[in-house]
């Protein structure tokens, strides 16, 4: 196996199961120190232990991203153990109830925010501030096919990854010129744990609106995000790339 990212330290947040946890796996395969990072500690530590049976160097870091401290934290302990930070995924995220606007609780709305588009301006903020004196490194935000279009029921979330979108963006104008490159994500619907309170009936449904008739892997994300992170992607910075299965083509 090509190690492309041989030596390269990398964080990923809610690596604890789903997308970030295929992220982890595939950046360990490929030769990076991995930061595992989710608010679970249960869910992390599975992971952790996943890559330690693969002999991977790894640490744990519990992080809340939807708090700024935290995600000050997770970079200042990733910088201790390992003295640098390479490659960041900032995958953490939740989908929020499913409710018409007026009827989603003002609660509900902050924390689908803070937890999916506020998180990652904290996390950039901390890691781009170490970025920026290595003179290097590669941003990988997880944004969704509904940072690109709507999705009925869904306005926080569908908010959040919009506004997620031009964050990257912004993000890219500042920094591409210092060797950082960052990129946006949008996953179609993926078999992961997110969907678990779906019923198979309306699974069949979501399928069906993915031109390859399917739902897609978090594996198949991962080669996405694994390519954005490499130096193979050196020219590629403030862009959206979604791997949907043809959902953005109807």
């Amino acid at each position: 196996m090509d190690k492309e990212l041989q030596g390269k330290v990398a964080i990923v947040t809610g690596a604890g199961s789903g997308i970030g946890q295929a992220v982890a796996l595939l950046y360990a395969a490929h030769g990076a120190k991995v930061i595992v990072s989710d608010i679970s500690e249960q869910r992390g530590n599975e992971t952790l232990q996943m890559l330690q049976n693969k002999d991977a160097e790894t640490i744990f870091v519990q992080a809340d991203v939807s708090k700024h401290g935290d995600c000050a934290a997770l970079v200042r302990k990733t910088v201790a153990e390992y003295g640098r930070l390479d490659i960041a995924c900032n995958n953490a995220g939740i989908g929020g109830e499913i409710n018409n606007i007026a009827d989603t609780s003002i609660e509900e709305w902050h924390k689908v925010m803070n937890v999916n588009l506020s998180s990652v301006f904290y996390c950039m903020k901390y890691q781009l501030a170490v970025m920026e004196q290595q003179g290097s490194g590669a941003i990988v935000n997880m944004a969704s096919i509904l940072g690109a279009v709507g999705f009925a029921g869904s306005a926080a979330y569908v908010a959040s990854k919009h506004g997620m979108l031009g964050l990257t963006k912004n993000a890219a104008l500042e920094y591409s010129a210092k060797g950082i490159r960052i990129n946006a994500v949008g996953p179609g619907f993926i078999d992961t744990p997110l969907l678990r309170n779906m019923d198979e009936a309306t699974k069949k449904v979501i399928a069906a609106m993915h031109a390859s008739g399917r739902l897609g892997t978090p594996q198949e994300v991962a080669e996405l995000v694994l390519w954005l992170s490499s130096d193979k992607a050196s020219f590629a910075t403030g862009a959206y790339y979604p791997v949907d299965g043809g959902y953005l083509a109807r």
